[in-house]
């Protein structure tokens, strides 16, 4: 009379074989992984894209000026014809059109770009108009000579 010690098609303690059951779970690594990658290409692209407007800055030697918010760019070109963001813009509407766009916030920054080849005055009208309108963070973008010699 023998006994069976067969514990259902499983060995013993060293030469034992597992079952595993399946898992229920989602595995959201490779999710997390695709996001992290569309992340650091929207960080990088998204500044690319923030003024469309062909203006050609003078250079000049300052630095880079620092901050957290997203500034407003108010363009001129070659031909004195003035642009907020990519919206072509009369001198007249300037300042209604940020008021509406920045939501009536006037510590907002503008960055106004001239193009080089424009007269300095037009530069100071637009400068002006902003005053008038109640925008004090107004700042002057120019283009950094070494960007300038790289691309030669």
């Amino acid at each position: 009379m023998g006994a069976s010690l067969n514990n259902g098609g499983r060995r013993g303690q060293y030469g034992r074989r597992r079952s595993r059951a399946q898992m229920s779970e989602i595995n959201v690594t490779p999710m997390v992984d695709v996001m992290l990658v569309l992340l650091v290409i929207f960080m990088v692209t998204a500044p690319l894209m923030t003024v469309g407007v062909e203006v050609d800055l003078p250079k000049t030697k300052a630095g880079e000026i620092q901050g957290q918010d997203e500034p407003l760019a108010v363009s001129i070109d070659k031909d004195g014809n003035l642009f907020v963001q990519d919206t072509p813009v009369e001198r007249e509407g300037l300042a209604p059109l940020l008021m509406e766009v920045s939501k009536n916030n006037l510590d907002v920054r503008i960055f106004v770009r001239g193009d080089e080849k424009i007269d300095y005055g037009t530069v100071m009208r637009t400068m002006g108009a902003l005053n008038e309108a109640g925008f004090t963070k107004v700042a002057l973008i120019a283009r950094n000579p070494a960007d300038s010699a790289k691309k030669k």
